[in-house]
């Protein structure tokens, strides 16, 4: 399953996603979700904890200003990238 989260972990129960996410999914951190890409935040921990690949979508990351402090284990992702991981995946969960 892909799991696109758009809102800050801030501003959402981001531990109940956690729980959701299996080691057989993907994430795509878009709009304020690239927050949680944020080398060595907290957040990013948690998900590099469920060992799925972690995307965020470059065109947020740099509209916020992010882009010198992603982790480098996070993959940015152009929006031909968001519609690949969308094709290759046949469940997704927006948030």
């Amino acid at each position: 399953m892909l799991y696109t989260i758009a809102a800050s972990p801030f501003q959402c129960d981001f531990t109940a996603i956690l729980r959701l996410i299996t080691p057989n999914d993907a994430v795509l951190l878009l709009q304020d979700g690239v927050v949680a890409a944020i080398r060595q935040s907290s957040h990013l921990g948690e998900l590099q904890k469920k060992g799925v690949p972690i995307y965020a979508l470059s065109a947020d990351v740099n509209a916020r200003g992010l882009q010198y402090m992603i982790s480098e284990q996070v993959t940015l992702a152009s929006y031909q990238d968001f519609v690949q991981l969308t094709v290759s995946h046949k469940q997704h969960f927006a948030l």
